[in-house]
């Protein structure tokens, strides 16, 4: 199974405060980005799971700033499979401009169904065979 995926994006003007930074609600935005590409590259696909009555909840986020982004700032971010359990899902997150760590995340996600109740992890994130 593949544990580790990375994206590239640029910081749009719309994403920066009133001092010209990387505003610090976009880090929650490019996470789910990272998540979603890396379930994209292990064939996964979050559309097909819903459709199946099956959710990914985020639980727990934390982000650990060290360095701002500006506007067209070209960022990595590097998406990492930390742990899989029986009903979440944990990722860590590590956010790079030319090679400097500017910011460093983790989440934990939960499956769910419609009603809310915890549901197994889907195949798409375990990488068991079966």
């Amino acid at each position: 199974m593949l544990t580790e995926h990375e994206i590239q994006f640029r910081v749009r003007y719309k994403e920066t405060d009133a001092m010209g930074y990387l505003h610090h609600a976009n880090y929650a935005v490019f996470f789910e980005m990272g998540r979603t590409e890396l379930l994209r590259a292990q064939g996964g696909n979050y559309r097909l799971m819903e459709e199946a009555g099956l959710f990914m909840v985020v639980v727990r986020l934390n982000t650990h700033f060290r360095a701002p982004a500006r506007y067209d700032d070209l960022l990595t971010l590097k998406t990492r499979v930390k742990r899989v359990g029986a009903a979440k899902l944990e990722h860590e997150y590590f956010l790079f401009r030319d090679g400097h760590l500017l910011s460093q995340g983790e989440s934990v996600l939960a499956c769910i169904d419609r009603t809310g109740k915890v549901q197994p992890i889907p195949q798409a994130f375990r990488g068991d065979e079966e």
